[in-house]
C-alpha cells in the first residue's frame, strides 16, 4: 500500500510538471482562434478571396476524373490552409507557427 501511494506521489508531481516541458501544440493554439478569424465549411472560393485576400500559395489540384474522384484545391495562407471541393470550402487546417510546434506533418509535393 505505501509503494502504491509513493508511485501515485510520484506520477502526481511528474503530470504537475509535464506542461512546463511540453512544445506548443498546434491544437491548442487552434482551439484559441476566434470563430471568424478561419473560413467556414461551405464558403465559396470568392467568399474566402474576398475576406482573406489572395493565398500565399494556389497548390497543384488533386484527385480528378481519372480517379473517379472530386477534384480538391488547396490555398495556403499564412495561418492556414484551405482545403476546396467543387468550389466549396471543405476543411480548414492551421498551419505551423514554430518549428517546435507539434502538428501535422508538411504536405509531400
Amino acid at each position: 500500500m505505501k509503494r502504491y501511494l509513493y508511485t501515485m506521489a510520484v506520477m502526481a508531481a511528474l503530470a504537475a510538471a509535464a506542461p512546463a516541458l511540453a512544445d506548443t501544440l498546434l491544437v491548442d493554439r487552434a482551439a484559441g482562434k476566434p470563430a471568424g478569424a478561419l473560413p467556414v465549411r461551405g464558403q465559396s472560393m470568392q467568399q474566402v478571396q474576398d475576406r482573406f485576400g489572395a493565398p500565399s500559395e494556389q497548390l497543384d489540384p488533386r484527385g480528378g476524373q481519372k480517379r473517379q474522384w472530386p477534384t480538391i484545391n488547396r490555398w495556403v495562407y499564412p495561418q492556414f490552409t484551405v482545403y476546396f471541393e467543387k468550389q466549396k470550402v471543405i476543411d480548414v487546417v492551421a498551419n505551423k507557427a514554430a518549428p517546435n510546434e507539434i502538428g501535422p506533418r508538411p504536405a509531400i509535393r
